[in-house]
């Protein structure tokens, strides 16, 4: 019955790259994702109190213009650096505005003055080119002028109409990748990608691309999202590696060669990435977890420890960078706690897993396997006390962890008090039922080759206008967002809107033309998103589901092995008459260690008791 359990904990997780969304300083779009995929108001003022963050006049701005709900400024504006009110937002302002731009050009070394005064100078074809000059030669020279003097709007009209004129062939790649500069300086992430994307698939020959391919790793490091890359990447002849992009492209190498279970050669490419390398980390986390997948339990445990060391070295310069190094620090704990557990070391899995700060984004999850670890060490008060924190409300809302049900109940069953057994797994089974149920009928909806055309739709029925009832937790929803690849997708599924908005505030002549174009470019690349969105939704649901449909199996061997425990109870009994009274007028000594104050549970959870709970359970077996 343990088999499942156990083996899921002593899996080592590559989760490097699925991390949640928890207490770090919180941008105005991730407020609002939160928000637009109905997490409850008051988990979100609640998410946004416990990050700490200081809110900015413009993440205000940004509130107001996406209509966040009212308690949502509300709490943004009281824990804002200034006392006053922010002022309206001007269309002209919106770039500027972005402080996650800000942050994301920061963790690329680029302040805003850096690019506005050295990235006009950097343009590739500059100098005689040879061959006459040609009027085509001329527009885009004359684009050029306009983008050295800080025009993109005027400089993207022009090569607009040079692609659009169709009379110079010959000039595509170059007017693409001009093009794409000046939508990346207006900031329209997306678009520019699309054109540079033009320039890279062209290959190495030609002269743009290594001036093209470092711009489109720092537009999957502003998104987050690395799905165009990694589509391209094995293409790309690891000499021909821009020097600005070698380690990102180590990196996507290493985890595209990992999902293709081609360790070795996996992690001869994590291993180029530079110590440097802000990536430097996540690619020593994935070298651990491939020494585990390999059975080679010391490296891989060598590998987290490492992580964890150098962890303290790093030079960070955003709280996004921050949050990203803490959570690779306690996920390599808690993996190193797997490890032993792996090899039945519960006294040693239960120490590193004690070591994840309770202010860690993990830490639920930690305190749930290490009830695990102390289950099997026979410590089942300890393993319900972690488990009631687990449970309390200041985890229920953002954290799916059924299992924990299971445990708990399991846990009861070993102290043989079978009534307890019986009402935690009926109440069980009544609420995760409709869960699989309603998983089970969203995924079989969409099962099959002949309907990948319409996981789309998939993505819309929970992340679009949702119309349609369910029983979902929000906790699950958070739990989805957990794969970063799915979270990132969401990010840029906003980003295209953003830009659509972008468009519709400018000039009519460039609205209506270089703008229409982009708006029908952002339409069709939206379906191709969604289409990517949807399919790992339905991954993840279906892996829920699963395990959703396993745990009820459990539990229902569970309540039948209650059925034949009770039987031999009573039979017991019946044959040991003087047992039955042998307990009355027994006075019991919950004797407790001298080093600690106890104070009686009433029902009300503090946030500084979470994790110290202990019950004093002494068991009805016989």
């Amino acid at each position: 019955m343990l088999k499942s359990f156990v083996s899921r904990i002593a899996t080592v997780s590559a989760a490097a790259l699925t991390f949640s969304t928890a207490a770090y300083a919180l941008s105005c779009d991730e407020i609002m994702n939160m928000v637009n995929v109905n997490v409850p108001v008051h988990i979100v003022v609640q998410t946004m109190e416990d990050s700490g963050s200081r809110f900015t006049a413009d993440d205000i701005r940004c509130l107001q213009r996406q209509n966040a709900p009212d308690q949502v400024l509300d709490t943004a504006r009281s824990n804002s650096g200034a006392a006053e009110e922010p002022e309206p937002e001007r269309p002209q302002e919106r770039r500027d505005s972005r402080e996650d731009d800000r942050r994301d050009r920061e963790m690329l070394g680029e302040s805003r003055r850096d690019r506005r005064s050295d990235a006009y100078d950097e343009l590739p074809e500059d100098g005689d080119e040879g061959g006459p000059v040609t009027e085509c030669d001329r527009e885009i020279e004359n684009a050029r002028d306009r983008l050295r003097a800080r025009k993109p709007l005027a400089a993207s009209k022009i090569l607009f109409d040079v692609l659009e004129g169709g009379q110079c062939p010959d000039q595509t790649t170059k007017a693409h990748y001009y093009l794409a500069r000046t939508l990346y300086e207006m900031e329209m992430y997306h678009s520019a990608q699309h054109y540079f994307m033009q320039v890279v698939r062209r290959g190495p020959a030609n002269r743009y691309f290594k001036h093209a391919l470092p711009k489109l790793v720092a537009i999957a490091r502003f998104t987050g999202d690395n799905s165009e890359l990694m589509r391209i990447v094995h293409r790309i002849p690891p000499e021909e590696y821009p020097r600005q992009a070698k380690n990102h492209l180590y990196y996507l190498m290493g985890v595209r060669l990992y999902e293709r279970d081609e360790l070795s050669d996996a992690r001869r490419y994590f291993g180029q990435i530079s110590t440097r390398s802000e990536l430097y980390l996540r690619s020593k986390y994935f070298e651990g977890v491939i020494f585990n997948q390999q059975g080679r339990l010391r490296s891989a445990v060598q590998a987290f420890r490492d992580v964890i060391r150098d962890a303290d070295g790093v030079e960070l310069e955003n709280e996004r960078a921050i949050q990203e190094v803490s959570d690779l620090t306690d996920l390599s704990l808690l993996n190193v706690a797997r490890v032993y557990y792996g090899i039945q070391r519960f006294d040693e899995s239960s120490r590193y897993y004690s070591m994840v700060p309770r202010d860690s984004t993990y830490w639920p999850e930690a305190l749930f396997e290490q009830a695990w670890s102390t289950f099997m060490q026979n410590d089942l008060n300890h393993t319900l006390g972690l488990l009631l924190t687990v449970n309390s409300p200041f985890y229920s809302d953002n954290e799916f962890l059924p299992e924990a049900d299971v445990l708990r109940a399991l846990t009861f069953f070993n102290l043989c008090e079978y009534d307890d057994v019986s009402e935690q797994l009926l109440s069980f089974e009544g609420e995760m039922g409709p869960i699989a149920d309603e998983l089970r009928e969203f995924v079989e909806r969409y099962r099959g080759q002949g309907r990948r055309d319409l996981h789309d739709q998939a993505y819309d029925e929970y992340f679009g206008e949702r119309t349609l009832a369910s029983v979902l937790p929000e906790s699950l929803f958070v739990r989805f967002l957990r794969n970063k690849d799915l979270a990132s997708l969401v990010r840029h599924i906003d980003i295209m809107s953003a830009e659509e908005e972008l468009i519709e505030d400018q000039k009519a002549l460039w609205r209506d033309t270089v703008g229409a174009h982009l708006r029908t470019v952002i339409a069709e690349d939206r379906q191709s998103y969604k289409l990517r969105a949807g399919r790992l939704l339905l991954r993840e649901a279906d892996a829920i589901q699963s395990q959703v449909t396993d745990l009820l199996g459990q539990s229902e061997i569970i309540r039948f092995e209650v059925v034949s425990a009770r039987r031999a109870d009573y039979t017991y009994r019946m044959s040991n008459p003087e047992m039955n009274d042998g307990f009355q007028g027994l006075e019991l000594d919950f004797a407790t260690s001298v080093d600690f104050i106890y104070w009686p549970f009433n029902g009300e959870f503090w946030q500084d008791e979470l994790g110290y709970y202990r019950y004093t359970e002494q068991g009805s077996c016989r």
